[in-house]
């Protein structure tokens, strides 16, 4: 018999769950067989939730277990969600630095891509920091980087059982619906 992604994730459905040590096992299934777009929005929740650390602290726990590569595309998705703008002004001006001094006032113009060696000069204090303000200057930041985490699924799994939990219940809540 196949793999019921339905029945494992109704273990999920309740507005509390509670087998916290199970969702680690029972999230790698998810992953590997749930459509990209659900285990996003799973995710997001888990980064919004109340239940969980902030979500600044979030991505810098999950940057700090990333590869540079990894690394390098959590902190592309940050900025692209705030903007030059601020870049010289945030994670103690590492980006006036990283950039040559390229940050001005237009928000909507396109932000330099970090590389992995650049992306591997941060900390994860200072993504930290870009993760608070990127959520400040825009909410949809968190979505964003829930679509990002979902493509790279062994990330999520470094925030631990409470949030893996939370992934599969929102998850088992949009298949209910």
């Amino acid at each position: 018999m196949g793999f019921d992604l339905g029945s494992l994730l109704q273990q999920y459905a309740g507005s509390n769950p509670t087998n916290h040590a199970q969702a680690q096992n029972d999230f790698d299934q998810v992953a590997q067989n749930a459509p990209q777009s659900h285990l996003a929005e799973g995710v997001s929740e888990a980064l919004r939730s109340d239940q969980t650390p902030p979500f600044p602290q979030m991505v810098g726990q999950l940057f700090n277990q990333g590869d540079s590569s990894q690394r390098a595309g959590m902190l592309n998705q940050l900025l692209g969600g705030i903007g030059p703008g601020v870049l010289s002004s945030i994670a103690g001006g590492a980006f006036g630095s990283l950039f040559g001094g390229h940050g001005n006032a237009n928000a909507n113009a396109d932000v330099p891509q970090l590389t992995p060696q650049q992306a591997s000069a941060m900390t994860p204090e200072q993504v930290q920091e870009i993760a608070a303000k990127a959520e400040q200057d825009n909410p949809g930041i968190v979505d964003r980087m829930g679509a990002f985490y979902a493509e790279h699924p062994q990330l999520v799994k470094g925030l631990g059982g409470v949030a893996l939990a939370l992934v599969l219940g929102r998850m088992a809540q949009g298949r209910q619906r």
